[in-house]
Parts: structure tokens; sequence; C-alpha cells
């Protein structure tokens, strides 16, 4: 059985870069990659724990959380998408600046 400290480390770096890039990036595809990160990150602590405490409940979560992550995903590229038709760009900060010229 592999140590906990590495599942527990592989989460914390995870869930680092995917609020790194969700804070910092622009770019609304950026942005959601790092939300995937996070997700990611939620569903191997809930699989790490559910397999410390020898419980299915965590993996069954799990499936549920991949299956809000694969809508949310769709549905976000989609709107995405309809953005960068209508703008030209899915830079979030191009609208505010338009504005205050």
């Amino acid at each position: 059985m592999i140590h906990l400290a590495l599942p527990y480390l592989l989460v914390g770096v995870l869930f680092g870069c995917g609020l790194y890039a969700t804070i910092s990036r622009r770019n609304a595809v950026l942005m959601l990659v790092g939300v995937e990160l996070i997700l990611a990150a939620a569903g191997l602590l809930l699989v790490t724990t559910s397999m410390v405490l020898r419980q299915s409940a965590g993996q069954v979560v799990t499936l549920f959380l991949i299956t809000i992550a694969a809508a949310e995903i769709a549905v976000a590229l989609a709107l995405v998408s309809a953005v960068f038709r209508s703008r030209g760009t899915v830079d979030l900060d191009t609208r505010a600046e338009e504005d205050r010229s």
C-alpha cells in the first residue's frame, strides 16, 4: 500500500495549480482548465479517503463528480464558443476595457 502523503501531496499540487490558473488567467478557456484541475483534485481526495476508510461512498460520489464536470465543461465551452463568435476574443477583460473608452 502506498503512503498517504503522496496522494494528498498530489491533491494539493493539483488544487494549487487549478486555483492559480483560475485566478490569474484572463482567457476563459484557461480558466475552465483551472476549474477542471480543481475538480480532479476533489475527485482524487474522495477516492483516497474512501480507500483509507474502506468505504465505497467516496468512489460513488467521485463518479457523480466526473459526470458533473463533463456536463459543466460542455456547457462552458458552448458559452465560450458563442462569446468568441460574437466578440472575436475570449479575453475576459476586453469588455471592461471597451466600456472605459
